[in-house]
């Protein structure tokens, strides 16, 4: 694999923002290397490391590596107790056993499969899921933000059911003058947005179960990419009451099907969808439609691993800057083509690959001012749970962490843009800052180029 020029100026662009906009001093006379961009790529997605899966040999592999790679960086361990690890707490839930899904209406019970038809799975840690004849409940896009006016759930009981919720944000699409525009950020998927939000505040609400319905623009990828992964285990932090914090099955819906069940109901799929776009619509019953979920399931606790390194600032040494990437892929899975593994190149052993690189330039540059952290995520891929457990459980302290930068996936090998591209922009008070240092170079900062895709919240 090759790096373009590209991923270099993405690495640059995390350096101007981490040292003259934050008053940093260190590696400011350091160059990218591409080929150590290359190596570290090479390295952790080759086969040997097993798609870095989380809670197997290929996390042992890659915990290993990243510690020892840190060290040689010069980095100090930045974990609790002079480590190099923070140890994150999960529950872990695997299939067992096939699935019994079915849809039960006007007298006629059809069967529906599991990952072609509905992904289905639960983050409660019992050995099996059962749904019997559970009612439907149509809940728009499943969005309660008093902040913005906005309440799906008025008036539902929504105890033993399945809610049916829309993928994205009530603006997204919206036809231009619709009157929702602008409520939510439009095209840019906000946190509401997102199908873990969705699951979040269905168990908040007493639902049974929840089911997303898919659809490509509003997901922001295919039925193909949730029917590949949906055979791998499935991870959560250890929650107090997971039965309160977690619905009991929670999953997507293929969008030709779900429509296929408010036909079934006698209602216009086209016309609650539309009217989900505006503040006062209401939880729509399906009635006279329910839906049984039986599914066994293997369910332990285990522990997963974010690698975390630090140089202590010189003149804020209390005051962080935080560089991060996750280090998991998706495993081994069903075979393609002979083989079962998902090496996880680009996601996201490039971002890894990248913080590596800008740890080294700090560490052989002069010292910054703020100490200089930086991590390697477990389990982003299964719910960016080693980032979640960290902000819960923070090494140092988030009121003095000033700015946490994010690598995913460099895209190696693009055309190459001397611009800079910032997810998540307007979120944070850096952007004037970079904007300046990047014109110093002859270069601007230029939007997201799919923001209906959500990427700064995933």
């Amino acid at each position: 694999m090759t790096f373009a020029r590209s991923a270099a100026v993405g690495l640059i662009a995390a350096l101007m923002c981490s040292t003259s906009a934050l008053a940093q001093t260190g590696a400011q006379t350091g160059r990218i290397d591409p080929a150590r961009l290359n190596e570290a790529t090479r390295v952790l997605a080759s086969d040997e490391f097993e798609g870095r899966a989380p809670v197997t040999p290929g996390e042992d592999r890659t915990i290993a590596w990243l510690s020892q790679q840190f060290q040689a960086l010069g980095l100090e361990p930045g974990g609790p107790n002079g480590s190099w690890v923070q140890v994150a707490q999960v529950s872990r839930t695997s299939q067992d056993g096939p699935a019994a899904i079915s849809v039960s209406a006007r007298g006629r019970t059809t069967e529906l499969q599991r990952a072609k038809d509905v992904i289905v799975s639960s983050d409660r840690p019992v050995e099996r899921i059962n749904l019997t004849d559970a009612p439907l409940v149509f809940v728009g896009y499943g969005v309660d933000a008093p902040e913005r006016g906005w309440d799906d759930y008025k008036g539902v009981d929504l105890t033993g059911k399945i809610m049916l919720v829309l993928v994205n944000d009530p603006d997204f699409g919206a036809p231009e003058g619709h009157p929702v525009n602008g409520r939510f950020d439009g095209q840019a998927m906000t946190f509401y947005g997102r199908w873990t939000y969705k699951f979040q505040v269905a168990a908040e609400h007493g639902a049974a179960g929840v089911l997303v319905i898919h659809d490509t623009p509003g997901a922001g990828y295919p039925w193909s990419t949730l029917e590949n992964s949906s055979t791998a285990p499935k991870f959560d932090i250890v929650r107090a009451d997971p039965d309160k914090e977690r619905v009991a099955a929670q999953g997507w819906i293929q969008g030709a099907i779900a429509e296929q069940l408010f036909r079934d109901a006698g209602l216009d799929f086209a016309a609650l969808k539309d009217q989900a776009r505006t503040p006062g619509f209401q939880p729509v019953a399906l009635d006279g439609v329910t839906m049984s979920i039986d599914f066994g399931q293997k369910a332990d606790r285990v522990e997963t691993r974010n690698v975390i390194g630090r140089l202590p600032g010189t003149k804020y040494p209390d005051e962080t800057v935080m560089f991060g990437a996750h280090w998991d892929a998706y495993g081994r899975a069903t075979p393609k083509n002979g083989d079962d593994i998902y090496n996880g190149a680009v996601d996201n052993a490039t971002g890894v690959a990248g913080v590596m690189e800008i740890a080294r330039l700090f560490a052989e540059g002069p010292r910054p001012e703020r100490s200089t952290v930086f991590i390697s995520w477990a389990a982003e891929e299964t719910g960016l749970l080693g980032a979640e457990y960290y902000a819960a459980n923070p090494v140092w302290p988030l009121e003095t962490t000033v700015a946490n930068i994010n690598m995913d996936s460099l895209l190696p090998g693009t055309e190459i843009d001397p611009n800079i591209v910032v997810i998540g922009a307007g979120k944070n008070d850096l952007d004037d800052r970079l904007a300046v240092l990047a014109a110093r170079e002859g270069r601007r900062l230029i939007p997201d180029p799919a923001p209906h895709a959500g990427a700064f919240y995933r």
